[in-house]
């Protein structure tokens, strides 16, 4: 009652008398011969003549709006209130808290391997071969990308470790640091050594900001994107989503993309333009000879398969 109508109230052994905070003239006196304090007013009484509801008040009856809108509606309409007065509210800060945009990254990278981009993502089925996971791998300067099921999170130190062997050996090249997230897959004591072992700067995000590591979460999304696709159009069960990735991979990296304009990651980094010639739809109904492992001279030369089906077609890289 008083903040609704900007009046106090002072009680006394025989009632209360309602007052004007500034003036403290009587508006209205109530008396009380029990233990209760009623409000009795004439009829012709009225509290809400002086009122003046706080900005907070008013605030919280028009449903906690923004501090433009509820501005705009203090002063498009004629509200007794203190219009002037400071308006905060703890509810609004817990409810409506979010967080400032992230800044475009300024790191620059000169050559393959200077910085990796890694991620770690969980599929909800399991592939016909058993792999549940698939680590992905993103060179930031030539943007070509490597993936690597997995049947278990704890397979990404072993396939790290030789990863980095094969850089090593094919490109004379060290990994000068790896970006991941916070998983206990990347953030663990033997991860730690291999990287200091190696001289691998390990670069981690802040915890729950995987904004930090956004160049492994857009190509992930881009690879499932095209995995989701390749599965759709070629009516494959979702057990072969680890065919899928393989021909996704082996394509993107083909492919220009917005990061190298024209250029295609194969060619910045292998130093030749990819070959297409060899391409095949997705899918698409195949007859692989088997002359050479048929029992009899008799038997069917050739079975009938769906490129998916097959393992040695997944363009691995020579």
């Amino acid at each position: 009652m008083t903040r609704d109508n900007n009046v106090s109230v002072e009680f006394d052994s025989d009632g209360f008398s309602i007052k004007d905070p500034h003036t403290q003239a009587v508006k209205a006196r109530c008396r009380s011969t029990g233990d209760l304090y009623p409000l009795r007013l004439a009829p012709h009484q009225s509290l809400l003549a002086t009122a003046h509801a706080s900005v907070d008040l008013w605030h919280c009856r028009l449903g906690h709006p923004g501090s433009r809108v509820l501005q705009q509606v203090l002063q498009d309409f004629q509200f007794q209130c203190n219009k002037s007065a400071v308006h905060s509210c703890d509810s609004c800060h817990l409810g409506k808290s979010t967080r400032l945009p992230f800044s475009d990254s300024q790191t620059q990278t000169y050559f393959p391997f200077h910085i990796l981009h890694s991620d770690v993502w969980t599929s909800p089925v399991s592939s016909h071969s058993g792999y549940k996971y698939y680590l992905v791998l993103l060179d930031d300067f030539t943007h070509y990308v490597w993936t690597f099921p997995l049947r278990q999170k704890s397979d990404v130190l072993p396939v790290l470790r030789s990863f980095f062997t094969y850089v090593q050996t094919q490109f004379g090249l060290p990994v000068l640091a790896l970006q991941t997230d916070n998983g206990k897959e990347f953030d663990s004591y033997a991860t730690r050594s291999l990287l200091a072992s190696m001289g691998t700067v390990f670069r981690l995000s802040c915890p729950h900001t995987s904004q930090q590591n956004g160049k492994a979460e857009r190509v992930l999304r881009t690879l499932n994107d095209s995995i989701r696709t390749l599965l759709i159009h070629s009516a494959a069960p979702l057990q072969f989503w680890a065919e899928a990735l393989n021909t996704a991979t082996y394509l993107l990296n083909r492919r220009p993309c917005r990061a190298t304009g024209s250029v295609t990651p194969h060619q910045l980094l292998l130093g030749m333009p990819p070959r297409y010639d060899e391409l095949r739809v997705f899918g698409c109904l195949c007859y692989p000879n088997t002359s050479a492992t048929t029992t009899h001279k008799l038997a069917t030369r050739s079975v009938k398969l769906f490129l998916h089906y097959l393992m040695l077609i997944n363009f691995v890289d020579q």
